[in-house]
């Protein structure tokens, strides 16, 4: 019995170690395929990343975030930008009307002046004198005129004598006319109120006609003179907004088209138009004035968008908005551009929330988020 029992029991043992070894091995058996199992894994990843990035045709489920903003409306105006020129509609360049040498200077540059005033003279004294001398003879001739008219009226002496007296005394007069106009033109009298500008003569000076002697100019006159091209001369008329800009002095003003001619510079192809100015001492004559004739306007607000958020498609023109968490895509129609912007007249509505930032790397249908 002792024997069987010891038999029993030695089996027994035998078959403990037995699974115990079993165990150990299937355990680090389980581990092996566990990491095997991790490194396929891995590499499975790895290629399906690889595939994704290399075929297009597979659908990226990706979330994007975006910048928006909402359309809205308003006026839509167009301008045509031109140059121009500041101009006084009086301003005069004064010459001498008779040679001479200058005896007298009555202004300086900045004086202000009136209609009238003589502003400087030449050497009248050789004009004076035979005034003088003519004015003893006339004074005579005037005298046995009236004598002669009144024996005349009495029947007393002949008609000759009458008609040589009184032809005496009316060549004297208009000999006596001639001088003092003569006198008249050795001055120079200013033809407008306004402000002398400059003066390029001085005393002792001899001076000869056509030779510029005295500006004079009325600044309380001032309008901005410019060329149009022909191009525009249905689309520029009287009455049209302008904004004008001078740029020597970073000033502007809003004005409005004053005259638009409708003749046509035949070398030019131009066409002239003017602003006036309101008096401002800032404003001088021949300064540069930029121009922006605004040539359209809409009759109600539109829908405005800037074109750099508009893209080209092969037949159309299309934006992308951000619609439910979607980028949606919306062919658009324009109507006017200027100036950076777009008049949109089908395709959005007023509210609609345009991609502006990362439009560029998104496509239709993507998942978009907007930037906080």
């Amino acid at each position: 019995m002792k024997t069987l029992f010891s038999i029993i029991i030695s089996a027994l043992l035998l078959t403990a170690c037995g699974n115990s070894d079993q165990l150990t091995t299937k355990k680090k058996e389980l581990e092996t395929l566990k990491a095997d199992a991790k490194t396929i894994a891995d590499k499975i990843k790895t290629l399906e990343a690889l595939i994704a990035k290399l075929d297009t045709n597979v659908k990226k489920e990706k979330t994007s975030e975006v910048s928006t903003m909402a359309l809205t409306s308003s006026i839509f105006k167009t301008y045509i930008e031109i140059q121009g020129r500041v101009d006084a509609d009086e301003n005069v360049s004064l010459a001498p009307q008779m040679p001479g040498m200058i005896t007298r200077i009555n202004v300086k540059v900045g004086d202000e002046v009136s209609k009238g005033s003589v502003l400087a003279e030449t050497d009248a004294s050789a004009t004076l004198q035979q005034i003088s001398d003519l004015q003893t003879n006339l004074e005579l001739a005037k005298q046995v005129f009236q004598k002669q008219q009144n024996l005349w009226n009495q029947k007393i002496g002949t008609e000759v004598q009458y008609l040589q007296s009184k032809a005496t005394k009316e060549s004297l007069e208009k000999k006596m006319v001639l001088l003092q106009e003569q006198v008249r033109m050795t001055k120079i009298i200013s033809p407008i109120s306004g402000t002398v500008d400059a003066v390029n003569i001085k005393l002792g000076q001899q001076v000869a006609p056509g030779m510029s002697a005295i500006n004079v100019v009325n600044f309380a006159h001032l309008k901005v003179k410019a060329d149009v091209a022909e191009t525009y001369s249905t689309r520029v008329k009287t009455g049209n907004e302008v904004l004008i800009y001078f740029p020597d002095i970073n000033d502007s003003v809003q004005s409005k088209v004053n005259y638009a001619s409708r003749a046509i510079n035949v070398l030019t192809r131009t066409f002239g138009v003017e602003i006036l100015l309101a008096n401002n001492k800032n404003y001088h004559p021949n300064m540069v004035a930029k121009i922006k004739i605004n040539d359209y306007q809409s009759a109600k607000p539109e829908l405005i968008l800037p074109i750099k958020y508009i893209q080209k498609g092969a037949t159309e023109n299309y934006v992308l908005i951000l619609e439910n968490g979607i980028a949606v895509k919306k062919i658009v129609s324009i109507n006017r551009e200027y100036n950076g912007y777009a008049q949109i007249t089908e395709g959005l509505k007023e509210g609609d929330m345009i991609i502006t930032e990362g439009y560029d790397i998104i496509n239709e249908g993507d998942k978009i988020i907007a930037k906080k």
